[in-house]
C-alpha cells in the first residue's frame, strides 16, 4: 500500500497515511493530528511526494557486460599502438 503525504492547511502540519489506492483521498485532518481545536480537525491537501526509492539486488551492470567480443583473440579487441 502506498503512503500518501497530506498537509493541513488549518495547523500547517505535515502527516503521513497508508491508503490504498483505491481509497478517497482524506478532506479532514485527524483529531489525533490537527493541532488546532476544531472539530473534525482542518482541511487537509495531498501533497506531492517523490515516492519511494528504487532497490536494486545483486552485481548490477556494467559498461562490459554489453561488449562485443570478436571471436579467435579471445575476445580481447585492444590495440597497442606501436606505429606498424
Amino acid at each position: 500500500m502506498p503512503t500518501y503525504d497530506y498537509e493541513c492547511l488549518t495547523c500547517g502540519r505535515v502527516f503521513e497515511v497508508m491508503q490504498s489506492m483505491r481509497d478517497a483521498p482524506l478532506t479532514s485532518c485527524p483529531p489525533d493530528v490537527c493541532t488546532e481545536a476544531t472539530p473534525g480537525g482542518g482541511t487537509v491537501q495531498r501533497r506531492i511526494s517523490g515516492g519511494s526509492g528504487v532497490i536494486y539486488r545483486g552485481g548490477g551492470f556494467y559498461l562490459t557486460d554489453y561488449v562485443k567480443k570478436s571471436g579467435g583473440d579471445g575476445g580481447s579487441s585492444s590495440s597497442t599502438g606501436s606505429g606498424e
